[in-house]
């Protein structure tokens, strides 16, 4: 009955999952590969699945177990012996199972950065001038195809940046960018 009661009640949770009435519980947000906790599966599937997963084990375990007992030596095992076997035998089953799905559940993903990843980067200026002391903004792409606007200002004295300039950011300054110039502005355009 135990047994039993373990799989109604994953088929449960299943079933208000697919409704909608509960939210996916992502769990915990860290790297757990190393130790006992990713070995039985969590940090790879949300919290919920893991839950459903180990109910699952348990249940078909256990009334495996009891019928390969009555089966083989005539007669169900006792609740006292059958429920803490199946429980220890469902957490590596769990683990496995949480490994081979891991793949197929949807992770994070984001494409935020540090601001002073921008170093090093291209970037335009799109509005005003740049002198020292002076910011214009520009626009630069990140590694992921994201655009920032950020303030520029030139790093050498005496220089000055332009509308449609594209500059070197070569390194952060408070709020601002200091950046170089690549040149290639001042060259004459090739008519087509």
């Amino acid at each position: 009955m135990l047994f039993s009661a373990a799989i109604v009640l994953m088929l449960l949770i299943g079933l208000i999952q697919a409704i909608g009435f509960a939210p996916v519980d992502h769990g915990f947000d860290a790297d757990f590969d190393s130790d006992l906790l990713g070995w039985l599966g969590i940090g790879r599937v949300p919290l919920l699945i893991l839950l459903v997963l180990y109910l699952a084990s348990f249940g078909l375990i256990g009334l495996i177990g009891q019928q390969l007992s009555h089966d083989l030596l005539g007669g169900l095992q006792p609740l006292w012996i059958a429920a803490p076997a199946a429980a220890i035998v469902a957490l590596p089953a769990t683990g496995v199972a949480a490994r081979l799905i891991g793949g197929l559940v949807p992770q994070d993903h984001t494409t935020a950065i540090p601001i002073e990843d921008l170093v090093g980067r291209p970037a335009t200026i799109q509005i005003g001038r740049a002198t020292p002391g002076s910011p214009a903004r520009a626009r630069v792409v990140d590694r992921f195809g994201q655009a920032h606007h950020v303030m520029v200002e030139p790093d050498n004295a005496g220089q000055t940046f332009l509308e449609g300039e594209i500059v070197l950011l070569v390194r952060r300054d408070g709020d601002s960018f200091r950046a170089i110039t690549r040149g290639d502005h001042l060259l004459p355009g090739l008519d087509p």
